[in-house]
């Protein structure tokens, strides 16, 4: 029996490839690939003379038989996708499951990952999360997937996405999710990495400013916020306004542009604020 190995590669920087992947991919008998082409560039880049073949989504089920029987032959392989950890919203279920039903060990060389690199720099607590995969295009599948998150006890959710969507999905999310906080990075470990955080109608905002923002791939972390700390926070908000105009003697313009400079509140949560004042008065 044969050995399967599952090695990441970089999502970006070639430099966070581990000397143990380099190995692997220098020693098995041939390596699985989902573009031979993108994965020879990888090749040429550490000198790795090796077989690829082309093992993708459209092909898997097709060509999982002849490479478990290759493997159950006694063939060591390894299975990497483009970028990143194969099986995380990439192909290679398949030929794993029938691996693990035929007693073929698989073993997994870990290496980077946008899921995780993106919740270790999110600046959010990671006790638990819901990863997703990419955001849902169809509206129906939006709803279910929002309704699932308002339900859940779980107040952290990973998606990718990608350049064209990226403002239509947080728009998506800012009106069923309002108050959500959120943490979006793009082209993590690239050249021209970005990352934006803060209320999500902000990073909608800093996005809208950004004209290179229909470029690079997105990773968008999701905190949704305590509805009832919402509600709070709403009052206080009004609040501060009033206390400010009083203590001040100003009126309300003024006290808008004093909240917002002294405090790290969202803009569109002040003006939302200052317009329940004004119905009052």
């Amino acid at each position: 029996m044969g050995t399967l190995y599952i090695v990441a590669t970089p999502i970006g920087n070639l430099g966070d490839i581990s000397k143990r992947a380099l190995e692997i991919l220098e020693s098995v008998d041939l390596v699985l690939c989902e573009d031979t082409r993108h994965s020879l560039k990888l090749f040429n880049y550490f000198d790795i003379k090796n077989k690829l073949i082309a093992y993708h989504k459209f092909n898997e089920k097709e060509k999982s038989s002849s490479v478990l029987k290759q493997l159950q032959d006694g063939k060591n392989m390894a299975l990497i996708t483009d970028a990143g950890t194969p099986l995380i919203c990439d192909p290679g279920y398949v030929i794993v499951e029938l691996a693990r039903k035929n007693n073929i060990e698989v073993i997994g060389i870990p290496g980077p990952s946008a899921v995780i690199t993106s919740l270790s720099i999110s600046g959010f607590e990671v006790n638990n999360f819901s990863f997703y995969g990419f955001f849902p295009r169809i509206t129906k599948d939006k709803k279910e997937l929002i309704n699932n998150i308002k339900k859940s006890d779980i107040n952290l959710f990973v998606f990718y996405e990608s350049p064209k969507r990226i403002m239509d999905s947080l728009e998506y999310i800012s009106n069923e999710l309002n108050k959500s906080k959120v943490f979006v990075a793009s082209d993590i470990t690239k050249l021209h990495e970005k990352h934006y955080f803060g209320d999500i109608n902000d990073v909608i905002d800093e996005l809208k400013n950004n004209e290179k923002s229909n470029l690079g791939e997105y990773t968008i972390i999701l905190k949704k916020e305590n509805q009832e700390e919402n509600k709070l926070q709403d009052i206080s908000i009004e609040a501060m306004l009033v206390d400010i105009i009083v203590k001040d003697n100003v009126g309300l313009k003024e006290a808008i542009e004093t909240l917002s400079k002294s405090t790290n509140l969202s803009k569109k949560d002040i003006y939302n604020a200052s317009l329940n004042l004004k119905k009052l008065f």
